[in-house]
C-alpha cells in the first residue's frame, strides 16, 4: 500500500460541476439563445429594434455566453489567474488589433485626398 497522501484538490474543483450545475448552465446558455434568436429573428425585421441597438445587445449577450461556457466547461471559474488570462489578455490583442486598423485606415483615408 502507498503512504502518499490522496490528492484532494482536482477532486474539490470538479466536485462543483455536478449533473444538476450542468443543466442549469445549460439551460441560462439556451435561454440566452434564445432571448438573441427572437432579436434577430423578431424584433428586427420587425421594426421594433433597429440594427443599431441590437448590435451592442449581441456582444454582451454573446460575452455572457462565453462567460459561462470557459467559467463552467473549461473548468476556468474555478483557476481565478486561469479566468483572467483567458479573458484579459484576448482582449488586449482585439483592442491593439482595433487600434492599428485604425490608424491603417485613417492612412488609406489620407491618401485619397
Amino acid at each position: 500500500m502507498s503512504t502518499e497522501p490522496i490528492h484532494t484538490e482536482h477532486a474539490e474543483e470538479h466536485d462543483t460541476m455536478t449533473k444538476k450545475r450542468i443543466w442549469n448552465v445549460f439551460f441560462v446558455l439556451l435561454g440566452i439563445t434564445c432571448v438573441e434568436f427572437f432579436i434577430a429573428l423578431y424584433l428586427v425585421p420587425h421594426g421594433m429594434m433597429t440594427y443599431h441597438s441590437a448590435n451592442p445587445i449581441y456582444i454582451v449577450l454573446t460575452l455572457a455566453k462565453a462567460f459561462y461556457i470557459v467559467g463552467y466547461f473549461m473548468h476556468l471559474k474555478f483557476e481565478k489567474l486561469g479566468l483572467v488570462f483567458a479573458i484579459i489578455v484576448p482582449v488586449l490583442f482585439i483592442i491593439g488589433l482595433i487600434l492599428v486598423l485604425t490608424n491603417e485606415s485613417h492612412h488609406w483615408i489620407d491618401l485619397r485626398m
